[in-house]
Parts: C-alpha cells; structure tokens; sequence
C-alpha cells in the first residue's frame, strides 16, 4: 500500500524559493555591489536559504522513509530499526525547524543587550545577580554566541550589583527575549549564620539592537554624560585614566554605562549605540503597543512579580510563570541548561 503525504504551512517552501531564485539573479548583476542595500539582499538571502534548505532536508527524509516502508515488509527488523533512528533525528530536525518559525519578530534576528540588575535582599541579590550573569554565559557560550562585557557594578560585600553585555550571533534577541522579567530565587543563604531561608530578587532587561541605519534624534542637551575611572572588586582601579562613561538621558531616565573599553572615546559609542537602540525600542512601544515583544513590561523588583521563580529550599524547583514550564534539576539549570525553558517560551 502507498503512503501519501502532502506538505503545506510550515513546509510549503516554494514562495520561498522563488523569492530565492529572484534575489540570486539580482547578486549576478555586474553592478550589484555598487547598490547601497547590497549586504541587506546577501543577509536576506542567506536567511532564507537557511531556512528552506533544513526543510528541504527533512522533506527528503520523510520521503525516503516512505519509499522504503513501501518496499519492506514486518519481517525487515533491520530495516526497521534504522528507519526508526532516522525517525528520532527528524524529529529533533523537525523541532528545530518549528522553533524557527517563531523567530519571525521585526528584531529577532538582532544581536541583544543583555542586563541583569540586583533589586530586594542587599547582598543576596548581588550574590544572585552572579549566579545569574554565570548561567546566561554558559548557555551562551554553549550555543555559540560571542558576548562582550560593557559594564559591571560590583556589589559592596559580594555578587554583583549589575552586569550589562552584548550578545552577538543570528536571532540573540529572538531567543533571549522571553528572558525579561523579575527572577526570584529561594535558598538557605550563605551569608546568614543562623542558616535562615531567604528569598532574593533580579530583573533581567532585554534590548534589541538597532541598526546603526536607522535615524534616532537624540538632542545634546538632553544628555547628562560623566566621566569616572573603571573599578573592580573593592573599589580598586582598573585603569588609571577616567576611561568609564555614564549617560543619562534625562527625559526618559534612562542610563547607560560602559566601561570594558580602555578609551573613554569607545566606551562613549558603546552608550550612545545602546541608547539609540533603548530609545527606539521605547518609541515602537509607544507607537505600535509593543511594549511586551521590545522592551518587556516594566515589573516591580520585589515580591509581587516574577518571571521565574528558582527553589533550592526545601524542595527544588524551576518553574516559568509564563510559559508553566518547571523542573526539578535546579542545578542543571543554573549551569546553564536553558534550552527547555527557552524553547516553551517561544511557544507560548
């Protein structure tokens, strides 16, 4: 017996290609690298190739596991067997493909400022803010993204106070986004003698970022920049000229410091990029209503709000507020392993 399938929604790729053909013959034109949007066609077409191509590749599978189920009959257990190995690898395949196609906001595909604040509990929260700032950068490095430090506040006695980084590779923002929010963690603290159960805050902030084409007026006078000398842990100077930059902008209360760079003039364009792009994600908000797909609601920094919530007394547990996802392996997901909670993000 026959087995039939038709492919359409998800893989029905046949506009796409024609979109590719119509953009590989505009790349062969013997002026095409005199045009102002050239690397805007290349990114858009390499885009789209990586998308068409692994559902092509998933659709060839499926097909030839049809065709061999066709030709064999119950009594080819080795046959079998393979086909249902291939089965497990089209689905992973198959997952993959699904996740990207809710990757399709205007800034998915953008690199991302990543920005982890202290709020409620003192020192517990420094301390969270650094467990924090550890797992994002492992689950970072394993998925192979390039992350630049900009800033970092230390915290009085320990952890960290704030941390700021910029995140670079394809669709950072799209995956990272559902991050934002009030993380709330749940332990017997280290620094309580009396081995009491405390309960710490942070806020994660996501920003994606613009390109450096599009046009933000941001007037002069609006802008409150002062210059100081870049610190680490106990206050000790890290370089000796005053290299560090903090802006304000004062009709938005929004502040921005950079540090990482030893020139006071680079660390200057670092702000100024992420306040454009901080700027012009609050003006979409207010045009367009975006405010839960660019910036993230603003959310009280205490009890009351929460993104995700980590338990390590006296049970354990993760568990996202958005997305019900949850987990008993805390450690596992302070180490890093992210991908689930991500991924039921992107769903919801």
């Amino acid at each position: 017996m026959k087995i039939l399938i038709k492919y359409g929604g998800l893989f029905d790729v046949a506009e796409k290609e024609e979109e590719i053909k119509k953009l590989e013959k505009e790349t062969i034109d013997i002026n095409f690298w005199n045009r102002e949007d050239a690397n805007e066609i290349i990114d858009k077409l390499n885009d789209l190739k990586r998308v068409v191509e692994p559902i092509k590749e998933l659709m060839n599978n499926i097909n030839n596991n049809i065709s061999t189920l066709d030709e064999v009959s119950d009594d080819d257990i080795d046959i079998i067997n393979i086909i249902e190995e291939e089965y497990d690898r089209d689905s992973k395949l198959f997952n993959k493909i699904e996740l990207e196609t809710y990757l399709s906001g205007k800034y998915d595909s953008n690199n991302c400022i990543l920005e982890i604040h202290a709020g409620a509990g003192g020192t517990e929260s420094c301390d969270w803010v650094s467990m924090l700032y550890r797992m994002y950068i492992r689950y970072l490095e394993k998925n192979n993204y390039k992350i630049e430090e900009m800033d970092k506040q230390d915290g009085e006695e320990a952890g960290i106070k704030s941390v700021m980084i910029r995140v670079i590779g394809k669709n950072a923002y799209g995956y990272l986004k559902h991050e934002r929010g009030v993380h709330r963690l749940v332990r017997i603290s280290p620094f309580d003698a009396n081995k009491r159960r405390h309960t710490s805050f942070a806020a994660v902030e996501i920003t994606p970022e613009i390109d450096k084409n599009v046009e933000i007026d941001i007037n002069p006078n609006d802008l409150k920049i002062d210059i100081f000398r870049s610190s680490g842990p106990g206050g000790q100077g890290v370089n000796t000229t005053d290299s560090a930059v903090r802006i304000t902008h004062l009709p938005s209360k929004i502040v921005v410091t950079c540090q990482n760079e030893r020139s006071q003039i680079q660390n200057k364009e670092h702000c100024m990029e992420v306040l454009r792009s901080k700027l012009y994600a609050l003006e979409m908000s207010k045009k367009d209503e975006e405010v839960s797909s660019i910036n993230g609601e603003k959310m009280a920094n205490a009890f009351g709000s929460g993104k995700r919530s980590y338990v390590m007394c006296p049970y354990t547990r993760v568990v996202d507020n958005e997305s019900k996802y949850e987990t008993a392996d805390v450690d596992k997901v302070l180490d890093g392993e992210l991908d689930e909670f991500i991924n039921s993000g992107l769903r919801v």
